[in-house]
């Protein structure tokens, strides 16, 4: 079973329309994907819809929501969410309320900086979904004022950059048991630069944390060694994914691209089954 369980549409900061994710998966030969776009499951029914046309495709309605903690900040997906849950989304809504507010502050201190980019053309670059950094990064591109994506994250709107603006969020425990209240199986992404990793799997295993991502684009083989051997210490299940958004010329990991061991997603379906989870 070949899957790719880390994947953006323009549900969020994703270039690619759920429907395009779904072909994209399907002529990568994957068997399982799974939509996970950042506070927003706008993604899952359209995604949902045009996978019946290829049966051999599952997807698995998905999420990622951002968290606080006291040096930076951690992401959770949630796999097999009730993606039409009334808590979850009336919380996912006000997140997306957040960024939106967060966006027309960091184009305000971006023009502080000499860095004029309009907000109308930033929400154009979101059509609708939920804003994100890298619809300005966009933004920011197109005027002219960077070389890349990337480069707007490094010299000005990344963690430690002149025009970052924080945002309402969770903590990953509240995070943790709202995936759980909405039925899904929550999972620590991309977690290799946590501080205190450890301390943090062992709290947020007790609000119900099934899983971490230790198969993740970049990731050595050293990292994934010792993501595995964490989730083998702790009962977790080890996942994996691309991180796809599709905004990079050149360079970025493919639907598809990092190799998940099939037993990982075995593993993630049977616990899925096992808790009789309604969007399995």
């Amino acid at each position: 079973m070949k899957a790719d369980l880390h994947v953006h549409t323009t549900a969020s900061d994703g270039r690619h329309s759920p429907e395009e994710i779904v072909r994209l998966a399907v002529d990568a030969g994957l068997d399982v994907i799974a939509i996970t776009d950042h506070d927003s499951v706008d993604g899952i029914d359209p995604a949902l819809l045009v996978s019946q046309e290829f049966p051999g495709l599952k997807v698995v309605p998905g999420v990622e929501v951002s968290t606080d903690v006291r040096r930076g900040e951690v992401h959770v997906l949630g796999y097999f969410i009730n993606h039409r849950d009334p808590e979850f989304v009336d919380r996912l809504e006000s997140l997306r309320d957040s960024r939106r507010l967060r966006g027309r502050k960091m184009v305000d201190k971006l023009a502080g900086l000499g860095v004029h980019i309009d907000w109308s053309r930033v929400q154009e670059i979101a059509g609708g979904g939920s804003i994100g950094r890298p619809h300005i990064a966009q933004a920011m591109l197109e005027g002219g004022y960077v070389l890349s994506p990337k480069e707007a994250f490094v010299k000005y709107i990344g963690r430690e950059g002149p025009a970052y603006v924080k945002r309402e969020k969770l903590t990953p425990e509240q995070v943790v048991e709202l995936i759980v209240r909405a039925g899904g199986l929550p999972v620590l992404a991309h977690p290799a630069d946590i501080e205190g990793l450890e301390g943090l799997i062992g709290r947020l295993q007790k609000v119900g944390l099934a899983g971490i991502e230790t198969y993740y684009d970049g990731y050595a083989p050293r990292v994934v060694q010792y993501l595995v051997s964490l989730a083998s210490k702790y009962g977790l299940i080890a996942c994996g994914g691309s991180d796809y958004h599709g905004l990079e010329k050149v360079g970025e990991t493919p639907v598809g691209g990092v190799a998940v061991p099939p037993e990982c997603v075995d593993r993630l379906f049977a616990l899925a089954r096992r808790k009789n989870l309604a969007s399995l």
